[in-house]
């Protein structure tokens, strides 16, 4: 943890994954890759995401698996590293999130995926600080009109319920949902994520992640 952390608020971590198995996984990919291929990438971004919250010193880190948290990478990480290994709840992606939330209702939380290798210890950092500092809420959005951070001091169901998600439209619908609620937010940075093709070559371009 770096010094001018030690002392702060703590801010926790929530890191959402699916298990790495072949098929069900980075499955827009899977023609690029094959089905082992995108469950071997799958399983490189969630060891990766791991180590970056835990080494940014903001807080508790927890795993939240789906379907469950019986896969050896899921053991293994629960093993090995000091984090929670929780369950995602049912439902779709928004109450799955709310539920998060709600766990940790009474300390802020930041909740973030696996898809975003361009996320660093920086951003993290930055990211709990605008929470400490007193806002309702922090997003790291993304290129493609979604975000791969959402950080809150409290439940804020509004921006869960009934969102079009995996689509160009959740950032600026959730902006619109955060305005409408006077909450008062930041987005430190905008970042990119993996999930076609194209990020697939942007990924192996940018040395961010040894995808061997």
């Amino acid at each position: 943890m770096a010094t001018g952390q030690r002392h702060a608020e703590p801010v926790s971590i929530a890191v959402f994954a699916r298990a790495p198995v072949p098929g069900r996984c980075k499955t827009r990919l899977i023609p690029t890759l094959g089905a082992d291929g995108a469950a071997h990438l799958q399983r490189l971004m969630i060891e990766r995401t791991i180590a970056c919250a835990l080494v940014a010193g903001v807080g508790p880190v927890s795993l939240w698996c789906t379907p469950d948290a019986a896969h050896p990478v899921f053991a293994g990480l629960g093993r090995d590293a000091p984090l929670q290994l929780c369950v995602q709840a049912d439902g779709d992606l928004g109450a799955r999130m709310l539920a998060a939330f709600e766990v940790q209702k009474n300390s802020p939380l930041l909740l973030i995926g696996t898809d975003c290798p361009a996320l660093t210890t920086g951003h993290l950092q930055a990211c709990a600080d605008v929470l400490r500092d007193g806002h309702d809420a922090v997003f790291l959005p993304t290129e493609d009109g979604g975000y791969v951070l959402v950080g809150l001091r409290t439940p804020q169901p509004i921006l869960f319920e009934a969102m079009p998600w995996s689509t160009d439209k959740v950032m600026a619908e959730t902006r619109r949902r955060l305005q409408r609620a006077g909450l008062a937010w930041r987005e430190p940075a905008m970042l990119w994520d993996v999930d076609t093709p194209a990020d697939l070559e942007r990924l192996r371009a940018s040395g961010l992640m040894d995808l061997s």
